[in-house]
């Protein structure tokens, strides 16, 4: 008989890449249907391939290659992202915050070792070690949110870089004292005097070589090399001397922070190459490292994992909170401190496999393997719970920032639509939508753009596109109004479109919502999800099915916390345009908060547009609107992509909603502008999810059954 599991685990180096890049392709698409954050999902991935799970992957040194390069990965990128300004006014705030970070669990992790898991002093040391440092495992969170130069997160992320080094020095001592020679003093000012010499050479070095690199050559290529040698060389040379790789890699960022901005292309390059291969791999070489197994067999791991991760994780959480009291700070600040210095990752086993090498008598090692295991899972728990709290303190402070801000002026100086057009039957509408929506006093003109599929009918799609975009200049030509044209081709839609969107240096997209069924079944169409969960940028899709002057009423839906979202202000001032043009009514649905300020900006900008405002206190109120919308309104809806502030759960429902209670009516689908680097790559939100999610389909089923 056929045994399959003959060719498992996978031991050829081809073939393990490759199911590590199916898995790094296959997990956001199983990720987004299962809304888990990438961070937890690529390392459960990990525990799925790994020796104790499926064991369809063995563990080879690619693993610990592309996983260390990724781990420094994270940390270099959080040097390159530091407010070093800021880092200089709060340094004594750090090293306050730093010194609590290290403590706190120290001391509580420590005592907990040797009461409860009966553990030798020395052992419990290194335990406790372990637990004082920290991984920024969460920090691209901050990036998504653009917190990056936030107070808090130059606290947080100063503060880690201290306890990991406090943690580090501690781990030498215990080296030391092992091997007889940490009561020597001078093991220690050998220690010291490496440490500052590392420091100052690698900074006069690097800097120098940086600016002089820069400046002589300007290929792409040639700088992103140049850039991971001088991160593989600070983390070479902190090995070296007795420290970890990833304090170098920090430091290396910390460098180089004012030679790379963070709009850069080199800086693109940096993010992608890292994001799209080795943080991946990376969190799927941590999850292969997990043995879930260990939790149902009792006994000592369990004690082991509960001392860890409750007192280890309560030590950080009373420096955090400790700190944000006395500095005065927010609770949402206190909750993103929390969040980024809670995590740890392979850097805590690598300090444990340390100890497994120290024999304290014959058979008998500092660390065992209940230790090792303990700290293993340790890593997942603490993952998880970095994560979420750092998601959700990034969203309050984004929120507290918007809330003491005053109403602004639309930015309109940006303004360039775009305008994707595929049908002759909706062109007209779309053009004339566009014309409706402009500021007429910047009069710049329209973009209407034609992509065509790259195949055998493409000279033949191609003239057909000349033909569609002429007759649009016509129509555009009519009111007045310039339109660039563009045909162009792609192997895939949405990505000709996004390209596009940056050669134009476009500000929003209006396109229709499609009306061909046998092209597909599908609510958004053929391409436009992959649109919107591609680009942060605003999109308006529209389906009119009467011409725009005949409407005469516009009636919006605005999700709660609207107001605090960066394009909130962008896509009212454009719905302001198009009631003031049409001289029709508009009415906003939402709550009192979002409604105050909408109010507040029409009655400033655009008074003579005859608004109303109705309150609508929960989203799932969306269905009872459609028995006021008259054939002659028109449906908005401001919607939110995924991860965003806006976004809400309910919004998953949103196309069947659509579908069933607004068919055949006048409907206009808003994403506003909203944080985040949409084309690039991360792993702590769902880069692709569908429109309905495992639990939609799940619930579906069970309705079913009911009803038979």
């Amino acid at each position: 008989m056929f045994d399959i599991t003959q060719y498992f685990p996978i031991t050829d180096p081809t073939l393990i890449f490759f199911v590590v890049l199916i898995i790094i392709l296959i997990a956001p698409i199983i990720m987004g249907i299962l809304r888990i954050p990438h961070i937890i999902g690529m390392v459960l991935a990990g525990v799925l391939v790994g020796k104790y799970g499926l064991n369809i992957l063995a563990r080879d040194d690619s693993f610990e290659l592309f996983g260390k390069v990724g781990l420094y990965y994270i940390m270099f990128l959080a040097g390159l992202e530091m407010d070093l300004e800021g880092l200089k006014r709060n340094a004594k705030r750090v090293m306050t915050f730093g010194l609590l970070s290290f403590l706190a669990p120290f001391i509580l992790t420590y005592y907990t070792s040797i009461a409860w898991l009966d553990y030798q002093p020395m052992s419990a040391l290194l335990i406790a070690c372990v637990m004082a440092a920290c991984t920024l495992i969460a920090y691209p969170i901050v990036g998504r949110y653009g917190l990056q130069k936030q107070r808090v997160v130059t606290l947080s992320v100063g503060a880690s870089m201290m306890s990991l080094l406090l943690a580090l020095i501690t781990l030498a001592a215990i080296s030391g004292s092992f091997y007889g020679n940490a009561t020597d003093p001078i093991f220690w000012l050998a220690f010291v005097g490496k440490f500052v010499i590392y420091c100052i050479v690698v900074s006069i070095v690097i800097r120098k070589t940086t600016r002089w690199f820069l400046r002589r050559y300007s290929d792409a290529v040639m700088q992103f090399i140049f850039v991971l040698c001088a991160l593989f060389l600070s983390a070479a040379l902190s090995e070296f001397i007795g420290l970890e790789g990833i304090f170098g890699a920090f430091y290396s960022g910390l460098i180089l922070n004012r030679f790379i901005p963070s709009v850069s292309p080199l800086m693109n390059r940096i993010e992608f190459t890292g994001n799209a291969l080795f943080i991946p791999y990376f969190l799927i070489g941590v999850g292969m490292l997990i043995n879930l197994g260990v939790l149902f067999e009792g006994g000592n791991i369990l004690i082991a994992v509960a001392v860890m991760v409750i007192f280890g994780t309560l030590g950080k959480a009373i420096a955090a909170y400790a700190s944000c009291l006395m500095f005065h700070l927010p609770w949402s600040a206190g909750n993103m401190m929390f969040g980024l210095t809670s995590a740890h990752a392979a850097g805590a086993i690598a300090m444990v496999m340390v100890g497994m090498q120290m024999e304290l008598s014959p058979g008998v090692y500092l660390m065992d393997d209940t230790a090792l295991n303990g700290v293993v899972m340790m890593i997942l728990f603490t993952c998880i719970i970095s994560t979420v709290i750092t998601e959700q303190a990034a969203k309050q402070m984004v929120m507290q920032q918007r809330k003491h801000k005053k109403v602004d002026k639309p930015d309109g100086d940006d303004e360039k639509i775009i305008i994707p057009v595929k049908y002759l039957e909706t062109c007209d509408t779309l053009i004339n939508l566009a014309i409706l929506m402009r500021n007429r006093q910047l009069n710049r003109g329209l973009v209407a753009l034609n992509v065509v599929y790259d195949d055998d009918n493409a000279a033949y799609n191609q003239q057909q596109g000349h033909e569609l975009l002429a007759h649009i200049t016509k129509t555009a030509a009519a009111a007045d109004v310039r339109v660039q044209t563009q045909v162009r081709l792609a192997t895939n839609i949405a990505n000709g479109i996004k390209h596009a969107f940056k050669e134009y240096d476009a500000s929003e997209i209006i396109m229709g919502l499609h009306i061909h069924r046998e092209v597909t079944t599908r609510f958004w169409g053929e391409f436009a999800q992959s649109l919107f969960n591609g680009l942060n940028r605003q999109i308006i899709i529209a389906r009119c099915v009467q011409p725009l002057p005949t409407l005469r009423r516009l009636q919006v839906a605005v999700p709660s916390r609207a107001e605090y979202e960066p394009g909130f202000y962008r896509w009212l001032e454009r719905l302001a345009r198009l009631a003031g043009n049409l001289d029709c009514k508009i009415t906003f649905h939402g709550r009192s908060d979002s409604l105050q300020y909408i109010e507040e900006y029409i009655s400033q900008k655009h008074s003579s547009v005859r608004a109303e405002y109705s309150s609508m206190e929960h989203w799932n109120q969306l269905p009872e609107l459609a028995t006021n919308i008259n054939e002659e309104d028109m449906f908005v809806v401001v919607t939110a992509r995924k991860g965003t502030l806006s976004y809400k759960s309910a919004m998953d429902r949103l196309p069947d909603e659509l579908s069933t209670y607004f068919r055949g009516r006048n409907l206009m689908i808003i994403f506003p502008d909203q944080y985040g680097k949409a084309d690039t790559m991360t792993f702590t939100t769902a880069q692709h999810t569908e429109q309905l999610s495992a639990y939609d389909m799940l619930r579906g089923v069970l309705r079913r059954i009911i009803k038979r």
